[in-house]
Protein backbone atom coordinates (compact mmCIF):
# COMPACT_ATOMS: atom_id res chain seq x y z
CA UNK A 1 0.00 0.00 0.00
CA UNK A 2 1.10 3.45 -0.63
CA UNK A 3 1.67 5.35 2.47
CA UNK A 4 0.82 8.30 1.03
CA UNK A 5 -3.00 6.94 0.80
CA UNK A 6 -2.84 6.28 4.40
CA UNK A 7 -1.41 9.52 5.48
CA UNK A 8 -3.83 11.62 3.00
CA UNK A 9 -7.16 10.16 4.82
CA UNK A 10 -5.28 10.18 8.55
CA UNK A 11 -4.49 13.71 8.30
CA UNK A 12 -8.41 14.65 6.98
CA UNK A 13 -9.93 12.24 9.75
CA UNK A 14 -7.70 14.04 12.20
CA UNK A 15 -8.74 17.57 10.94
CA UNK A 16 -12.26 16.25 11.17
CA UNK A 17 -11.78 15.24 14.82
CA UNK A 18 -9.90 18.76 16.18
CA UNK A 19 -12.63 20.39 13.49
CA UNK A 20 -9.51 21.97 12.01
CA UNK A 21 -10.72 23.54 8.56
CA UNK A 22 -7.01 24.26 7.73
CA UNK A 23 -5.95 20.49 8.33
CA UNK A 24 -8.81 19.31 6.10
CA UNK A 25 -7.90 21.22 3.39
CA UNK A 26 -4.47 20.70 3.81
CA UNK A 27 -4.99 17.11 1.81
CA UNK A 28 -6.40 18.87 -1.04
CA UNK A 29 -5.47 19.83 -4.19
CA UNK A 30 -6.03 23.89 -4.82
CA UNK A 31 -8.38 22.86 -7.78
CA UNK A 32 -9.47 19.65 -6.02
CA UNK A 33 -13.62 18.49 -6.04
CA UNK A 34 -15.24 17.31 -3.05
CA UNK A 35 -18.61 15.53 -3.38
CA UNK A 36 -20.38 15.08 0.24
CA UNK A 37 -23.31 12.26 -1.18
CA UNK A 38 -23.73 11.28 -4.74
CA UNK A 39 -26.28 13.78 -5.04
CA UNK A 40 -24.70 17.01 -3.50
CA UNK A 41 -23.54 19.67 -4.85
CA UNK A 42 -19.86 19.30 -6.66
CA UNK A 43 -17.51 21.54 -4.37
CA UNK A 44 -14.91 22.93 -6.65
CA UNK A 45 -11.54 24.31 -5.58
CA UNK A 46 -9.89 24.66 -2.01
CA UNK A 47 -12.14 27.95 -1.71
CA UNK A 48 -15.46 25.90 -2.15
CA UNK A 49 -14.09 23.24 0.13
CA UNK A 50 -12.86 25.30 3.00
CA UNK A 51 -16.63 27.18 2.43
CA UNK A 52 -18.66 23.24 3.16
CA UNK A 53 -16.14 22.62 6.41
CA UNK A 54 -15.96 26.25 7.38
CA UNK A 55 -18.78 25.80 10.16
CA UNK A 56 -17.81 22.37 11.35
CA UNK A 57 -16.24 23.96 15.00
CA UNK A 58 -19.81 25.29 15.37
CA UNK A 59 -21.40 21.98 15.07
CA UNK A 60 -19.69 19.35 16.18
CA UNK A 61 -17.94 18.31 18.87
CA UNK A 62 -16.32 15.08 20.28
CA UNK A 63 -15.88 13.78 16.84
CA UNK A 64 -14.23 10.05 16.27
CA UNK A 65 -12.81 9.32 12.50
CA UNK A 66 -11.85 5.93 11.87
CA UNK A 67 -11.00 4.46 8.82
CA UNK A 68 -10.23 1.05 7.34
CA UNK A 69 -8.02 -0.82 4.84
CA UNK A 70 -6.71 1.94 2.35
CA UNK A 71 -7.21 -0.17 -1.15
CA UNK A 72 -5.22 1.51 -4.13
CA UNK A 73 -5.63 1.58 -8.58
CA UNK A 74 -3.12 3.51 -9.42
CA UNK A 75 -4.07 7.45 -8.46
CA UNK A 76 -7.41 6.28 -6.95
CA UNK A 77 -7.91 4.83 -3.50
CA UNK A 78 -10.84 4.01 -1.33
CA UNK A 79 -11.63 3.43 2.33
CA UNK A 80 -14.49 2.63 4.70
CA UNK A 81 -14.58 5.36 7.37
CA UNK A 82 -17.39 5.95 11.02
CA UNK A 83 -17.69 9.28 12.29
CA UNK A 84 -19.37 9.94 15.53
CA UNK A 85 -19.97 13.28 17.07
CA UNK A 86 -22.64 15.66 18.85
CA UNK A 87 -24.45 18.32 17.64
CA UNK A 88 -23.12 21.11 19.66
CA UNK A 89 -26.98 22.48 19.54
CA UNK A 90 -29.15 19.47 20.15
CA UNK A 91 -26.23 17.55 21.99
CA UNK A 92 -27.83 14.68 19.92
CA UNK A 93 -25.15 11.65 18.70
CA UNK A 94 -24.75 11.00 15.36
CA UNK A 95 -23.22 8.29 14.00
CA UNK A 96 -22.36 8.42 10.29
CA UNK A 97 -20.55 5.47 8.18
CA UNK A 98 -19.28 5.34 5.05
CA UNK A 99 -16.70 4.77 2.64
CA UNK A 100 -14.45 7.67 0.43
CA UNK A 101 -13.36 7.67 -2.87
CA UNK A 102 -9.95 9.48 -3.45
CA UNK A 103 -8.01 10.62 -6.88
CA UNK A 104 -4.62 11.78 -5.69
CA UNK A 105 -2.29 13.78 -8.19
CA UNK A 106 0.97 15.15 -7.20
CA UNK A 107 0.76 14.13 -3.32
CA UNK A 108 -3.29 15.38 -2.72
CA UNK A 109 -6.16 14.54 -3.08
CA UNK A 110 -7.83 16.04 -6.68
CA UNK A 111 -11.31 14.41 -6.41
CA UNK A 112 -12.68 12.70 -3.31
CA UNK A 113 -16.87 11.33 -3.19
CA UNK A 114 -17.74 10.32 0.15
CA UNK A 115 -21.30 7.71 0.11
CA UNK A 116 -22.21 7.58 3.43
CA UNK A 117 -25.46 7.17 6.23
CA UNK A 118 -26.04 9.03 9.30
CA UNK A 119 -27.68 6.76 12.12
CA UNK A 120 -29.05 10.42 14.76
CA UNK A 121 -29.89 9.73 18.10
CA UNK A 122 -27.00 7.51 19.83
CA UNK A 123 -23.41 5.59 18.94
CA UNK A 124 -25.34 2.05 19.21
CA UNK A 125 -26.40 -0.11 16.41
CA UNK A 126 -29.79 1.00 15.30
CA UNK A 127 -32.60 -1.70 15.69
CA UNK A 128 -34.42 -3.47 13.58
Amino acid sequence: MDETYRQLIDTFGKGWERSDVDQICSVFAPDAVFVETPFSRKETGIGAIRDYWKDLPLTQAEVSFRSGEVFEAGPWFATEFRCTFRRRRTGEWVDARGAVFCETRDGKISEMRMYWHRYAGGREEPKP
